[in-house]
């Protein structure tokens, strides 16, 4: 591994030990937006070879079941999802992982960037699942890490109009900076917030 980002689950595990069901019972690695070298591959796989720079999907489906048959893996019920306990995660020197869950980098994107795939992943699939478009504006509730690589995906999709909402006037400057057109925020009065939101 080579560059791994720290998520806000990894960090709720360090602070309660917890993530709503699942409980850290014994030391686990953290760690599941990353990127690295590949090292070795098994014999039979012929998409990767040593040397490929990639980043990686951190979760490992059954391929069994009616969702992973459906295309819809991302919700199987024996998913195996990296720094989810009892599985260790990527902050390591290393990690064996599915072929098919790795993914070339293109020269033009560092490892660094390659760790961000997986965060990215997420605005992307929420800008899918709302249909975003040209004609659609975007309110974006929340500016961390998420909310913004949600707002950098639905400018991608075309949006002409992107609303991001905080509590944090330093989120908010970075989400105007990356090309936020409004920022609001939210007040402890949230009845006046929406008020501002809407007009």
């Amino acid at each position: 591994m080579k560059a791994v980002g720290i998520c806000g689950s990894d960090v709720h595990f360090l602070k309660a030990m917890r993530l709503a069901d699942f409980i850290v019972k014994e030391p686990m690695v953290l760690g599941h937006e990353c990127a690295g070298i590949i090292e070795e591959v098994g014999s039979g796989v012929s998409t990767l070879v040593p040397g490929d720079r990639v980043a990686l999907e951190p979760g490992i489906s059954c391929w069994r079941c009616n969702l992973c048959i459906e295309g819809r893996y991302n919700l199987c019920p024996e998913m195996k999802f990296f720094a989810t306990p009892p599985v260790h995660g990527s902050l390591a020197n290393q990690v064996v992982h599915p072929a098919d869950l790795c993914f070339k980098l293109p020269e033009n994107v560092s490892l660094e960037e390659g760790a961000m795939c997986e965060p990215l992943s997420v605005g992307v699939h929420a800008c899918r699942r709302a249909n975003i478009g040209p004609e659609t504006n975007v309110l974006i509730m929340g500016a961390g890490p998420i909310g913004l690589v949600t707002m950098l995906a639905a400018r991608a999709f075309g949006t002409p109009r992107i609303v991001i909402v905080d509590v944090d006037d330093h989120r908010l400057s970075v989400a105007k900076n990356l090309g936020a057109d409004e920022t609001v925020k939210v007040s402890t009065n949230v009845q006046v917030s929406l008020i501002q939101i809407i007009i």
